[in-house]
């Protein structure tokens, strides 16, 4: 015998039964200061990242080592 997979009727009456769960919202405090500081960890970033090129960048062009010529 061939075992047939139930099937469940849903009605109208219970979709609308049925409410998703609704998270408390945010403040307006609170989600600016998640911006606040989400836009600064993203400036400290940009800056270490910018000063770490420079600083290969001149390390680079001028070398730290000296040559043997030029002691």
């Amino acid at each position: 015998m061939i075992n047939k997979g139930k099937i469940k009727v849903v009605k109208k009456l219970e979709i609308r039964k049925i409410t998703p769960k609704v998270t408390a919202a945010k403040s307006s405090r609170v989600k600016a200061r998640e911006m606040v500081s989400t836009v600064t960890e993203w400036v400290s970033d940009l800056k270490l990242r910018k000063s770490g090129e420079t600083k290969a960048a001149l390390d680079l062009l001028f070398g730290t080592t000296s040559r043997p010529s030029e002691s």
